[in-house]
């Protein structure tokens, strides 16, 4: 069976051992790494297929499937080009795609590891807004204090009913002058919202609300209560919203 020569691509005759072009031993070339004949017939070499998407994929590294993808194909098509004997080249373009694949990689572990930190430092300071809503809380001891002074004023003033009046409440149920001014334990206390049932008839309806007089300095949750008693808390101190969508301060008792 004939062959050709390594070398230069001659056609040898079975059996012989040099070429009688180039003169190269086929033998000690046999013996070596194999080359592919698109090399030895001087055909152009390809670039690596999957150097080409490794690259690709790396471009996309922020999207955690392409960075893993750019740093498999980046491996296979290195190890494709290694053992091409020439046929394959894009080494350069693998090696990106392998840089930039573990680049993706490596921002991805960050981006998880930055959200679980952020995760629990947002518990911990919601759970240390909850500690404070509590039912020994001064603030809410304040505001149940108005809460009963309304109804005893509401029992000796039936004609009238309830009052928006702090000074009329200090009367009825004692509070403290600083309660009756509006003003304790670096809360704000305000009466709001008197309404009648009907026209001319007694206040049958009232509101609380106690809000930092300094937000931050001397509290960060907003209270508020009316006739039902319920006392309710808003959380980014706002007052509106405690009346508006404020949560049963039950919720947040330790």
């Amino acid at each position: 069976m004939s062959s050709f020569c390594l070398g230069c691509g001659n056609g040898m005759a079975e059996g012989e051992r040099f070429c009688g072009i180039c003169g190269r031993d086929a033998l000690a070339a046999s013996a070596g790494r194999a080359v592919d004949p698109a090399v030895t017939f001087g055909l152009p070499p390809e670039t690596s297929g999957k150097a080409i998407f490794s690259l690709i994929s790396g471009v996309l590294f922020l999207i955690l499937p392409f960075s893993l993808a750019a740093v498999i194909f980046g491996h296979l098509s290195l190890s494709d080009i290694r053992h091409s004997g020439g046929r394959l080249t894009g080494k350069g373009l693998a090696i990106a795609g392998l840089v930039l694949g573990y680049l993706g990689m490596a921002a991805t572990l960050g981006l998880i590891i930055w959200s679980g930190f952020y995760v629990r430092q947002r518990e911990k300071s919601l759970a240390q807004k909850v500690k404070i809503v509590n039912y020994e809380n001064p603030i809410v001891s304040s505001v149940r204090s108005l809460n009963m002074a309304e109804i005893a004023y509401a029992q000796a003033h039936r004609e009238a009913g309830y009052t928006c009046s702090l000074s009329e409440l200090k009367a009825a149920w004692g509070l403290s002058n600083d309660l009756a001014h509006g003003q304790k334990d670096g809360y704000i206390f305000e009466l709001k919202g008197c309404t009648a049932a009907k026209a001319n008839g007694p206040i049958a309806k009232y509101q609380v609300v106690a809000y930092p007089a300094a937000a931050n300095k001397t509290g960060t949750v907003a209270f508020c209560s009316n006739e039902s008693d319920l006392i309710k808390v808003a959380r980014n101190g706002s007052p509106q919203d405690c009346l508006r969508a404020g949560v049963d301060l039950s919720e947040g008792r330790d």
